[in-house]
């Protein structure tokens, strides 16, 4: 008689099956898991940045680069164009005003101050001549002028004569008229005469008036030639140093070449780039600060450029109280351009993690410092040390500042 077997209830190939489905369930749950945030990574302690969250001070600025430059820079330009005979001084001299730097020479110059002499000594030459001239012709019209006037007064005296023999029957009537003709006559020559003087004293005066005024053009015309030819010799404006002197013996300079500068000593100012983005919030007046062997020295902003070249524009910044003392010219300073006034704000330490997040969230550090997990913040200005909280954190709350280029999509730290 035959026994039926009992089937077994989980074969070998059903447990099988079971095991796969779950292990795929599990691949799936975890992925879902993992697309939700909830991935975490371990991090060891030693290889982060934990700043804390403070309140204090805030400042909003910026750095900037600026070379210190004397106070004044003069630049020496030709002023007339000409030949390097001679030199004075070497670059990098220090001078007195008036002191000669090098001497040009102008052949063309030279000679056109030598007719301009000729033609001012000809000039005055005609003028004497013309005033000799003119002299002479006066003192003729004043012997004239005696001449008409013994004549009238002769006339005048005959006449008187002739009326008194006339009245006596001493004359005929004849001789009485014809005294009396001559007598008009004298007189009319007189008025005449007087005219004559006149008008000759009103040339006289013109024409010495414009003698005078040719002659001083031309004085002044060689003046100017003089003062062209002497500029041959390049001169000191003020005191300063000589730099960038660029003229060699036997070098031809064209008028209005640039030949070198002269950097006025009695002090320094800093020239910084900026970059533009920045051109609305810089005005005259605003600070900044640098350090400078190991004191903290102040500067404000004198002048602003605001001409852009290559995304930057430049400033011009002064020594607020003293100056360095050791500074030099050319010497680059590390400045804080501050670009607000000081608030009591709430702050975290500049680091790498921006450079992920954008400052639109940060790893917050749980209260017992073993995990870390993501917490959304808004970040305000900003300065060389620090960013502005606005919102997402508190003062005394820690933070993981530095790089989060390892961290991917993890959305908690564990911290060991």
């Amino acid at each position: 008689m035959d026994i039926p077997l009992k089937k077994k209830r989980f074969t070998t190939k059903k447990i099988l099956t079971i095991g796969g489905i779950a292990l795929l369930l599990a691949l799936i749950v975890f992925v879902i898991i993992s697309s939700l945030g909830g991935s975490k990574l371990n991090v060891e302690k030693e290889r982060i940045s934990i700043s804390s969250v403070e309140k204090g001070v805030f400042q909003e600025n910026i750095p900037v680069n600026g070379i210190v430059l004397p106070i004044t820079t003069i630049y020496l330009d030709a002023l007339e164009g000409g030949r390097v005979e001679e030199k004075f001084v070497e670059d990098g001299a220090i001078l007195k005003k008036g002191d000669p730097i090098l001497r040009l020479s102008n052949t063309d110059l030279e000679l056109s101050l030598v007719n301009q002499e000729t033609q001012v000594y000809n000039l005055l030459t005609q003028m004497q001549i013309s005033q000799n001239a003119a002299r002479q012709n006066t003192i003729n019209k004043l012997n004239q002028y005696t001449d008409v006037e013994s004549g009238l007064i002769e006339a005048k005296r005959l006449y008187e004569l002739n009326k008194k023999l006339y009245a006596k029957d001493a004359i005929g009537r004849q001789d009485l008229v014809k005294a009396e003709n001559d007598y008009n006559y004298q007189k009319e020559r007189m008025k005449l005469s007087k005219q004559i003087l006149k008008q000759d004293s009103i040339a006289v005066k013109q024409e010495k008036g414009q003698v005078q005024s040719s002659y001083a053009r031309t004085q002044n015309a060689l003046e100017l030639m003089r003062r062209k030819v002497a500029d041959l010799v390049v001169k000191a404006p003020v005191d300063g140093q000589l730099t960038s002197l660029d003229a060699e013996i036997g070098q031809s300079k064209n008028k209005g070449e640039r030949l070198g500068q002269l950097d006025v000593l009695s002090g320094f100012k800093v020239r910084a780039d900026i970059d533009e983005h920045y051109i609305s919030r810089i005005y005259n007046g605003q600070t900044g600060s640098f350090s400078f062997n190991g004191k903290s020295y102040k500067l404000s902003i004198k002048k602003v450029y605001t001409q852009v070249a290559n995304g930057r524009f430049q400033v011009d910044m002064q020594f607020e109280e003293t100056v360095p003392e050791g500074i030099r010219r050319g010497q680059t300073l590390q400045i804080r351009l501050a670009l607000s006034d000081e608030k009591q704000a709430v702050m975290i330490p500049k680091g790498g993690f921006f450079q992920q997040t954008g400052g639109n969230w940060i790893f917050k550090v749980s209260e017992d410092g073993n995990t870390a997990y993501k917490t959304e913040i808004t970040l305000g200005s900003q300065n060389t040390e620090n960013y502005e909280v606005l919102n997402g954190l508190e003062p005394g709350d820690k933070v993981i500042t530095s790089s989060y280029d390892n961290y991917g999509e993890v959305q908690e730290l564990i911290l060991k």
